[in-house]
């Protein structure tokens, strides 16, 4: 899950911004009357970690190597989470690797019903059924004759794009998603958002798992 302390650099800026709001609670109430300035003391604290916040889910640092490269090896990552069996998505896993020496990291975000569940922290079913479907992906990428590890990820795609690259430098991306009139992911412009911040090939695969299950 989303964590805004994602390192040292990350709980300075937060120390910051308590900081600046203690001292404008001080220097606000004694130039003007107490009940005001705590209120304006108050939205600018708020708007203060805001700010940090946002800025602790921004774009992919440049100091974190996206590729590796020299060593022989083609880095595969995939990012599906209720997708992640679907027969679209596992062909081109093997269209992309056919001929290569692949390494694929297979992240699911964790997908909660709803942004008050989220902030509550009730996330546990979230994440077992993301454990689920990522170990049964697992096991039909085997069935390739492919290697992959997986890892449950941010229930933000984009966040968990992010947090991977940080300790897995692909070659290419590829998002996994139900069809558009599905896809709370493609509403919430997963995919561009992704091309935008990332300089890597990103491939979008279009899972219809209704259709799979009715050729099965």
């Amino acid at each position: 899950m989303h964590n805004p302390l994602r390192s040292e650099a990350d709980a300075f800026r937060w120390l910051v911004v308590i900081l600046v709001g203690a001292i404008s609670v001080g220097v606000l109430a004694a130039l003007t009357r107490p009940l005001v300035g705590l209120i304006w003391a108050g939205v600018m604290i708020g708007v203060c970690i805001g700010l940090a916040y946002r800025s602790s889910r921004g774009r992919l640092p440049s100091e974190v190597p996206l590729t590796r490269g020299g060593d022989g090896k083609h880095r595969l990552l995939v990012v599906a989470n209720e997708t992640v069996e679907g027969e679209a998505l596992l062909e081109e896993i093997r269209g992309r690797c056919r001929g290569r020496n692949c390494e694929i990291l297979i992240v699911t975000p964790a997908l909660t019903g709803s942004r008050a569940s989220h902030w509550a922290s009730d996330v546990d079913g979230a994440i077992e059924l993301a454990r689920q479907r990522m170990e049964l992906s697992l096991i039909a990428i085997g069935q390739l004759r492919l290697k992959a590890r997986g890892e449950i990820g941010d229930s933000d795609p984009n966040v968990a794009i992010e947090d991977a690259l940080r300790v897995f430098p692909a070659d290419e991306i590829v998002i996994s998603t139900h069809p558009p009139e599905r896809s709370r992911w493609l509403e919430h412009g997963v995919v561009e958002r992704a091309r935008e911040q990332i300089d890597l090939p990103i491939s979008h695969v279009v899972v219809d798992l209704a259709a799979d299950r009715a050729t099965s």
